[in-house]
């Protein structure tokens, strides 16, 4: 709910700021007053195209603030919070527009682009008139607005899971089969390349390996020369050998420890482990000398395998250490081409199973919304006469699309549609008159108030053309409709005024250096029976005037 708008240096308002409440709000003011400002500077607040324009004369910039009230549970709240924005009442819109044009956006103070301003906006306030663009004006949202008023919620939610149900399989599908074409696109590429790299059996860290034994193998000659020396410095035989050495220690070691009861046995054990690895390392020695029995051959080998490895990853464009991975993904690519058309008519028989589903589930939706568009037909239909709109017929065309054009709501497409006279409807928002245009809605909006999530709801010019007991009839069903949310009305009409529950008075009034400003103050008792009397009689209230504008308050009280 709209609770303060605060206006600065927007064309003839220098400084205004309101404060609003629940219920029935009308503003009333001689033509020219700057009613429509006070609309242009709130739907800059609610994100409308900036206007530099509308700056007032002499001022470098204009602001425009406007507080809201909102439920916590506010869809809003969430769409907040996706785009990492702190919330919290009062939400307050804030616009500023300079001289060149440009603006900015803050919601809390908080920058934001102008869309993002306008997208909130949208979900705040819903204008109707010659200023609305949005809202029921929009045909993308009567699908919806038909849905809530049918309740029929749940049945959308089905139609909705199974389309989505369908489509994910139909997504599927496609995949299998793109994953198929090529698979057999490319059958004999992919046997003959399994078929290579199978004989091969390259493993992963071969190369490496192999570039490691090839350099061993080139090598050969110094390297068995080297082991051979150090086998034969540690395995021939006399006393000065390493082993000889070991187990001379080991003797006398033995004597002395023998005389210190056994104090040097820790060294003897000590001994007896070198001399193990000793023997040990002889041993390996031995076998390493081993390796290189014909290193000529073996180096041809090697060589072959190296560098058909090599060639083998150039030609697969990848590193060798990938081939094995490469031959595990043909293969695969090979069992998919063996089952896949197996597979292949398992998914497109779900498939089809899931597009009936969807098509049961939106047919039976499209039976329910027909019933339903009869009915909201009927009940707008019985609001018309009383708004002098007698001549006029409202119908919700319910459009059977083609599969083709199939959507999570179904397969209708929803257009609220009127005639004022003899010629067939046509959509909605292309009715030229704006009052005839914002009664329509406010008889829409009668019969779909238990169903709009919108707190704030404007009416501009649903007055025009009109007057007398028409213009009753729109005054009580304003009211009605501001039961339980609120409604702000732009009013030329005493019969629409004397139904508000606020009523706002625009008006100029003379300001510094010549200037015309614009102001507004609430009225109340004998000021508001003023206004309306003047909004009967013009610019000389009489006596009979005022009595009638008593007489109008008292029966909008009734």
């Amino acid at each position: 709910m709209l609770t303060g708008l605060s206006i600065r240096n927007v064309v003839l308002i220098e400084k205004l700021d309101l404060t609003f409440e629940k219920g029935l709000c009308v503003f009333t003011g001689e033509t020219g007053a700057g009613k429509s400002i006070l609309l242009d500077a709130l739907s800059l607040a609610l994100g409308a195209r900036s206007d530099a324009g509308l700056i007032r004369y002499g001022a470098d910039q204009l602001s425009v603030s406007a507080a809201f009230m909102i439920n916590e549970t506010h869809p809003l709240f969430a769409l907040l919070k996706d785009q990492g924005l702190e919330a919290e009442n009062p939400l307050i819109l804030r616009r500023i527009v300079m001289k060149d044009g440009k603006s900015k956006a803050f919601v809390n103070d908080q920058l934001i682009s102008a869309s993002l301003l306008r997208q909130i906006g949208d979900m705040l306030v819903e204008i109707h008139g010659q200023f609305a663009s949005h809202g029921l004006l929009n045909p993308a949202t009567h699908i919806h607005v038909l849905d809530a008023y049918g309740e029929l919620q749940k049945d959308v939610d089905t139609c909705s899971t199974a389309y989505r149900a369908w489509k994910e399989k139909q997504a599927a599908v496609r995949e299998a089969e793109r994953i198929l074409a090529a698979a057999k696109a490319e059958e004999d590429y992919l046997r003959h390349a399994v078929k290579e790299l199978e004989t091969f059996a390259p493993e992963v860290g071969e190369e490496e390996a192999l570039s490691v034994r090839r350099t061993a193998l080139m090598n050969a000659e110094k390297i068995t020369e080297s082991l051979n020396n150090a086998y034969m410095t540690l395995s021939s035989g006399g006393s000065t050998t390493v082993e000889g050495m070991i187990r001379s220690a080991q003797r006398e070691l033995e004597k002395a420890s023998r005389l210190s009861d056994g104090s040097f046995d820790d060294l003897i054990t000590c001994l007896d482990q070198v001399s193990d690895s000793l023997n040990e390392a002889v041993e390996q020695l031995e076998a390493k000398s081993n390796d290189f029995e014909d290193p000529v051959l073996e180096l041809e080998q090697v060589e072959e395998r190296y560098f058909s490895l090599k060639e083998l990853a150039r030609k697969h464009r990848c590193d060798s250490d990938d081939l094995p991975g490469l031959l595990t993904t043909y293969q695969t690519q090979l069992a998919t081409l063996d089952k896949g058309e197996e597979e292949l008519i398992l998914l497109q028989k779900q498939q089809e199973e899931m597009r009936l589903a969807f098509l049961k589930a939106a047919q039976t939706l499209s039976v329910k919304r027909q019933k339903t568009a009869q009915r909201l037909d009927k009940a707008v239909g019985a609001e018309l006469p009383a708004l002098k709109l007698g001549k006029a017929h409202f119908q919700t065309v319910l459009e059977e699309l083609p599969e083709s054009e199939a959507s999570p709501n179904g397969l209708n497409r929803v257009t609220f549609c009127v005639s004022t006279n003899a010629a067939p409807p046509a959509p909605i928002h292309k009715i030229a008159s704006g009052g005839e245009l914002a009664r329509f809605m406010l008889a829409l909006k009668v019969n779909l108030a238990q169903t709009e999530k919108i707190d704030t709801m404007i009416f501009d010019e649903v007055d025009s053309g009109i007057g007398g007991a028409t213009a009753s009839a729109v005054g009580e069903r304003l009211r009605r409709l501001a039961e339980d949310r609120q409604v702000l009305v732009v009013t030329h009409s005493p019969q629409v005024a004397a139904f508000g529950t606020h009523h706002m008075n625009v008006s100029k009034t003379d300001g510094t250096n010549g200037a015309v400003l614009t102001t507004v103050i609430l009225l109340e008792n004998d000021s508001r029976t003023e206004e309306i009397a003047r909004m009967l009689s013009g610019a000389e209230i009489t006596a009979a005037a005022r009595k009638a504008a008593e007489t109008l308050l008292e029966k909008s009280c009734l």
